[in-house]
């Protein structure tokens, strides 16, 4: 594959007995912004670890821009890494931390300068370059750590959960100056996190893995409304997973029985084949959920295309400033959660009531 900046090729690592990676196999693309996904534990660091060279796999092959690079000790790799720790030098200041590497790698004088000069503007700290990492604040740190690994210009950055340090509206803040400085630079950035929001909100494509093995890899879009398994459904965002018996098969389109006796309208995915009986569960966002008149003729404003209607008692209510949560039984062993923004009249609605739920999209997953 041309376009591919980084191939892993049946890649495996142990240590000992532990599995860390089971078997990965999956490209990454030049200019990318490429994000893995999962639990701690899971073998995203691990992962990491083995494209920058500070371990080496078990079995199988990595290839950098279509050359193996197995045999490539870590400083010859046109790699570079930005860790948790950002690990500057306390005794440097911000200038001297990015220009590090650059005189490392025998840069002369001048280049160097200028290069310095050039990434102090790129990551916006003009007004800093003479002071030292314990003069500033999280965020500005993690831009020299930034900086710093950029200066060299790598072909691929690899960012060890990088954000995890800071504040939420700082976190926030960094996501999209992360993304913009992607988009500047052309580096395909190799992204670590065990945070969605994060991984949905930058990148280009997610491989979401889990005890060493890849789930689903895909575009966040895809990986959040189509996923491929419970694990996928329920660690990306909020879903509701309810049992569910395949009733009838129309192409993509299925009919699932509930517990309690429930009809329910769903999609598989096209890599999907399922027959009737067939045993899963169904995954229903809270937002494909809306609550609507018990005149089941009344259809919510925002509806399009066929849909569901359930019924269900109101056991909870939480208020979140733009929307409220409304926690619902549909059975003695089946609860669901409603995502509604405040915007949207619902009228009075008191805790024991039988209300109306419309299903605006499920997803079946079989097991």
């Amino acid at each position: 594959m041309p376009d591919a900046a980084v191939s892993i090729r049946g890649v495996k690592k142990n240590f000992g007995s532990f599995v860390a990676i089971r078997e990965l196999s999956f490209e990454i693309r030049d200019n990318e912004f490429f994000t893995l996904l999962g639990p701690s534990g899971c073998g995203k660091t691990t992962l990491l670890r083995l494209i920058a060279g500070f371990e080496s796999t078990t079995d199988g092959e990595i290839f950098l821009y279509g050359e193996e690079i197995e045999k490539l000790p870590p400083d010859k790799r046109p790699i570079n890494t930005v860790f948790q720790s950002y690990a500057l030098f306390p005794h440097m200041t911000v200038a001297e931390n990015i220009g590090f590497g650059l005189r490392m790698l025998g840069w002369n004088a001048t280049d160097i300068n200028n290069r310095v000069e050039q990434m102090i503007t790129t990551v916006k700290l003009d007004e800093f370059s003479h002071r030292k990492p314990a003069q500033l604040s999280g965020g500005q740190q993690q831009r020299v750590a930034l900086a710093r690994a950029m200066a060299p210009q790598p072909r691929v950055l690899l960012l060890d959960e990088p954000l995890s340090a800071l504040d939420l509206k700082l976190r926030q803040q960094m996501r999209a100056e992360l993304k913009a400085l992607q988009k500047e630079t052309g580096i395909t950035f190799i992204f670590v996190t065990h945070d969605q929001e994060e991984a949905l909100t930058m990148s280009d494509r997610i491989a979401v893995m889990s005890a060493g093995e890849l789930q689903q890899l895909g575009t966040a879009t895809q990986i959040y409304e189509e996923p491929a398994n419970r694990f996928v459904a329920n660690f990306i965002g909020e879903t509701n997973l309810i049992d569910a018996t395949i009733h009838s098969v129309n192409g993509q389109q299925v009919v699932c029985e509930l517990p309690g006796g429930f009809l329910l309208d769903a999609r598989i995915d096209n890599s999907t084949a399922v027959n009737t009986g067939a045993q899963g569960a169904v995954s229903i966002r809270p937002e494909r959920l809306s609550i609507v008149a018990p005149d089941t003729s009344q259809q919510p404003t925002n509806h399009q295309g066929d849909h569901s209607l359930l019924n269900a008692t109101l056991i909870d209510t939480t208020y979140l400033g733009t929307d409220t949560i409304y926690s619902l039984k549909l059975t003695e062993d089946h609860n669901l959660s409603v995502r509604v923004q405040n915007n949207n009249a619902l009228g009075s609605k008191a805790i024991g009531d039988t209300v109306t739920v419309c299903v605006e999209a499920a997803q079946f997953l079989a097991q």
